[in-house]
C-alpha cells in the first residue's frame, strides 16, 4: 500500500490555535467524573438544569448520517455535554446504545435529563475523552459482549461553559480566572499564571498563536498575576498595542492557550484517538468534530496514519515496509457547516468533521 510521508510523529501531534476569537469563543464539548444512571424522576429543578445547559450541536444532520452506516452496537459519545447529538443518534437508530461520556458534572446532569427518555439505551458516566479505553473496561456491563460501533468526539469548550460567567473561560464577563472543565480537580488558569515560568508562558502564548508579542504579554500577565478574567484582559490590552492588533479579541489566543493547557487538552486528544482506535469494532466509525486549525491538524494527521497503516514508503514507490490501513476515511478534507447552519448557530462556522471506518483490527 502505498502512503505519504507522514509518520505520525510528536511533532505532527503540536497543536497551534488559531489567532481569531472564534477559536476560543466558539467550541463545543466537555467531559466527566463519577457513574451516574439514567434513570430518574425529571423534576422543575432538573429541566431548569437542563434548559441552563441548552447547546446546539454543530453538523448535527452530517453526523448522525455518518453513523447510519454502522453495524448495530454501542456508540461512545465521548463528549457528551448536552447531550443533543447523542439524542438525535438514538432517535435515527433503535439499535444503537449510547454511553455518554463528560467530565463536567453540570453537562452529565443535562444529559440525563436529554437522554432519560430512551432508558436503558443509555448509560452517562464521569471520565476524560483521552480515557476512552478505560471507560469501556469500567462499563462492561453496560456493553454486555456488543460491539463498540462509533466513537463521537466534539472537542473543545461548549456554549454553556462560555455562557457561564462562573466558569472563567470567557473574555465577555468578569468571573474568577478558573477555566477548569472539571471544577472540582486540578489547577485553575489562575493558579497556572502563578506557577508557570515567564519563558515558559511566552512559549505557550506562541504555540497557540501569539506570535509577535507573546514575550511582552507573559511578561505583563506574569507582572500582574491575574485573579479574574477582566484582570487578565487587562494584562494582555496594556502588551499589545491598540495599532498592532488584529481581527477579534486582543485576549483571545492568551484565554485559549491557558484552557488548553488547564484542561490538557492536547494530551487529552492524543490519548483519546488512540483510545478510541483502540475499541472501535469492524465497521465502526471514529467522528471528531474540531474548532480549531491545531486540532484539526491532530485529526486529520492520525486519521491519514490509521488509512496508510503508517506507511513510510515514498508515494512514487509500491508499499514494502508491511504497512495494513486500519480505517476507510470519509473525504480527504473536512466536513464544514452548510450557510444554513451558521445562520442559525453562528458558532458552528469553526466546526471541522473528519471520519472514518474501522476496517482492520
Amino acid at each position: 500500500m502505498r502512503g505519504d510521508t507522514n509518520q505520525f510523529t510528536n511533532e505532527s501531534m503540536t497543536m497551534r490555535s488559531l489567532p481569531t476569537e472564534s477559536a476560543v469563543e466558539e467550541s463545543s464539548a466537555l467531559f466527566a467524573d463519577h457513574p451516574v444512571s439514567p434513570h430518574f424522576p425529571v423534576s422543575v429543578g432538573r429541566l431548569q438544569m437542563a434548559s441552563d445547559f441548552l447547546h446546539q450541536p454543530a453538523l448535527l444532520r452530517e453526523t448522525v448520517s455518518l453513523f447510519g452506516e454502522i453495524p448495530p452496537g454501542v456508540v461512545i459519545d465521548a463528549t457528551v455535554g448536552g447531550g443533543g447529538h447523542s439524542s438525535a443518534l438514538l432517535d435515527a437508530r433503535s439499535d444503537l446504545s449510547v454511553l455518554g461520556v463528560d467530565r463536567d458534572a453540570s453537562a452529565r446532569r443535562a444529559a440525563q435529563v436529554t437522554l432519560a427518555s430512551y432508558g436503558d439505551r443509555v448509560m452517562v458516566v464521569a471520565g476524560e475523552f483521552g480515557d476512552v479505553a478505560g471507560v469501556v473496561a469500567r462499563n462492561r456491563e453496560f456493553i454486555a459482549g456488543r460491539s463498540i460501533v462509533g466513537v463521537l468526539m466534539d472537542l473543545g469548550v461548549s456554549s454553556p461553559q462560555l455562557d457561564d460567567p462562573t466558569r472563567g473561560f470567557s473574555f465577555r464577563a468578569d468571573a474568577p480566572l478558573d477555566m477548569r472543565m472539571d471544577p472540582t480537580t486540578g489547577i485553575t488558569a489562575a493558579e497556572l499564571i502563578q506557577s508557570i515560568p515567564e519563558p515558559d508562558l511566552a512559549r505557550l502564548l506562541h504555540h497557540h498563536g501569539e506570535t509577535r508579542f507573546a514575550r511582552s504579554i507573559a511578561r505583563s500577565i506574569k507582572s500582574r498575576s491575574p485573579q479574574t478574567t477582566a484582570e487578565l484582559v487587562e494584562a494582555v490590552e496594556v502588551a499589545v498595542p491598540a495599532a498592532a492588533r488584529r481581527r477579534g479579541h486582543v485576549a483571545a489566543r492568551a484565554f485559549q492557550a491557558l484552557r488548553v493547557e488547564v484542561n490538557d487538552e492536547e494530551g487529552e486528544l492524543s490519548r483519546g484517538l488512540d483510545g478510541a482506535l483502540f475499541v472501535l469494532g469492524l465497521g465502526g466509525v471514529l467522528a471528531v468534530i474540531s474548532y480549531h486549525s491545531g486540532e484539526d491538524r491532530v485529526v486529520k494527521a492520525f486519521l491519514r496514519n490509521a488509512e496508510t497503516g503508517g506507511c513510510t514508503c515514498p508515494v512514487n514507490m509500491p508499499c514494502v515496509c508491511g504497512a495494513t490501513s486500519k480505517m476507510r476515511l470519509l473525504k480527504a478534507s473536512a466536513v464544514m457547516a452548510s450557510a444554513d447552519e451558521i445562520a442559525r448557530n453562528p458558532r458552528s462556522r469553526s466546526a471541522r468533521l473528519r471520519a472514518g471506518w474501522r476496517t482492520a483490527l
